[in-house]
């Protein structure tokens, strides 16, 4: 009886394990999954500090995942899994609205100068739509106008982006931007996507990757913590394509594979392989990039700051762009007499945000929710820092021709996928991901991957515009 081939998982992310476990429970493969860090979820995970659980940043799980992984995870999670509706807030021209946005709210709130602009915005565009061009800016401005552009899109990319609205690629627009059109805002005020609901886990949104590699590993899957791939080769191993050096501190692994599944920045992955790709492929991979995360945690000595589960800023005059109550996700009470909140700071590697001292940081949320008439109720009574180094993609003018040579390398390389977030730099959310995870484990066959059904898939992905 000839052997299952053996998929070495690169990165425990929601696409990782949501591969190692559709592997196992479809029997298609035996699995190795490498996590660098010492849990599973990457930037979708949780942590345990304050005496709760804490996300990195504000997550939901939304309410347009596939049906079949939505039954996946609602086993899984069991009672731990719970559907919610959303209560966010927006801070518009000093306003503080609903989030997703109510139209009554949008009007009764909003002043008459920026209802005005809107309604010349909407006729303008009726009389003559101008060409959408290739830019964030240029996009949005033709779809939805100088208005709702000046005084919400673009402060916001430039707080989230770091950079002018006319230097990113119009596909940023495209893929961060649900309503991108009049059409679609009014759509949107009237029925928000989702329905304004989402679902979350008692234990916080890591509890999704948590569950899938649990079952995973039940089901056999080696799931691999602490371990790193450090270096992927072309094997010498007689029946395996690659090899798999993995280190864990000190120690080192070999590990031989048929297939090697990506999920991991496909930068990282073209500087760990040997032989090294082409000085096109190097170049390609130092030309895209990441923008970076800082996450401060305060704890406060309440229970409850707000009733809103997230406050987005999209205005100027602050620098924090969310700030999210994770006690409110689940609509929990634990733990009495502290609350935790997460302040979102996009920054470069470097920067002034990022090399800030916790205390600094405490008091930059101190004085950006004063500045939004939010306050805090006292000061915090201990203050935590996480720090992402690649938080999201960033779509710069003319990113795509670089990232197309990365991908057509990796397409290259026998029996090597990449794909997920980090694979793809895509934007996406969880559901995402694991739809991701799920369509690479349907096109695994006895006769081997079938690509023709993976570009389908990947044609699919590229539909995919992210909710926030």
């Amino acid at each position: 009886m000839s052997r299952l081939p053996h998929v070495v998982v690169l990165g425990g992310g929601p696409a990782g394990c949501g591969a190692a476990y559709q592997l196992r429970r479809t029997d298609k493969a035996t699995v190795t999954l490498l996590e660098r860090q010492d849990v599973v979820g990457g930037n979708a995970g949780s942590f345990q500090w304050g005496g709760q659980w804490l996300d990195y940043g504000s997550h939901r799980l939304h309410h347009t995942v596939n049906p079949d992984i939505l039954t996946d995870i609602k086993r899984m999670l069991g009672p731990d899994f719970g559907d919610f509706d959303r209560h966010g807030r927006i801070r518009l021209r000093g306003e503080w609205l609903h989030f997703p946005i109510k139209s009554l709210d949008l009007l009764r709130r909003l002043d008459k100068g920026f209802a005005l602009g809107m309604a010349r915005d909407m006729v303008m565009r009726k009389l003559s739509k101008p060409a959408e061009g290739q830019t964030f800016a240029s996009v949005l401005h033709a779809n939805l106008g100088p208005t709702m552009c000046d005084h919400f899109y673009f402060p916001y990319a430039r707080k989230l982006w770091g950079k002018e609205p006319e230097l990113l690629s119009g596909i940023q627009a495209r893929k961060r931007v649900t309503a991108g059109s009049f059409g679609k805002l009014i759509k949107r005020l009237l029925k928000p996507v989702g329905g304004g609901k989402y679902y979350y886990m008692r234990e916080g949104y890591g509890q999704i990757s948590r569950a899938y590699a649990a079952e995973g590993k039940a089901l056999g899957a080696e799931i691999a913590l602490g371990w790193g791939a450090s270096r992927i080769e072309r094997s010498t191993e007689p029946g395996y394509t690659w090899t798999v050096t993995a280190e864990h501190g000190t120690e080192r692994r070999t590990i031989h594979a048929d297939y090697i599944w990506s999920t991991i920045p496909i930068t990282l992955v073209a500087k760990i392989s040997q032989p090294a790709p082409p000085a096109a492929v190097m170049n390609a991979a130092q030309s895209i990039g990441y923008r970076a995360m800082v996450l401060v945690y305060v704890q406060l000595p309440v229970d409850q700051y707000t009733t809103t589960d997230a406050h987005y800023f999209p205005e100027g005059n602050v620098r924090v762009t969310r700030l999210s109550e994770p006690k409110n996700y689940f609509r929990s009470t634990e733990p009495k007499g502290t609350t935790v909140l997460c302040a979102e700071y996009p920054c470069q590697v470097g920067d002034e945000i990022w090399s800030a001292t916790d205390q600094e940081l405490a008091e930059r949320v101190a004085k950006d929710t004063t500045t939004s008439g939010i306050p805090l109720p006292a000061a915090p009574i201990a203050v935590h820092v996480r720090r992402l180094a690649q938080a999201y993609p960033t779509y710069l003018m003319g990113y795509e021709k670089p990232l197309g040579v990365l991908d057509d390398w990796a397409a290259s390389q026998p029996n090597l996928l990449v794909y997920g977030r980090q694979g793809l730099f895509a934007h996406d959310n969880t559901h995402h991901a694991l739809f991701m995870a799920y369509s690479a484990v349907d096109c695994l066959t006895p006769g081997g991957f079938d690509l023709a059904k993976w570009a389908g898939y990947r044609e699919v992905f590229k539909t995919h515009v992210v909710e926030d």
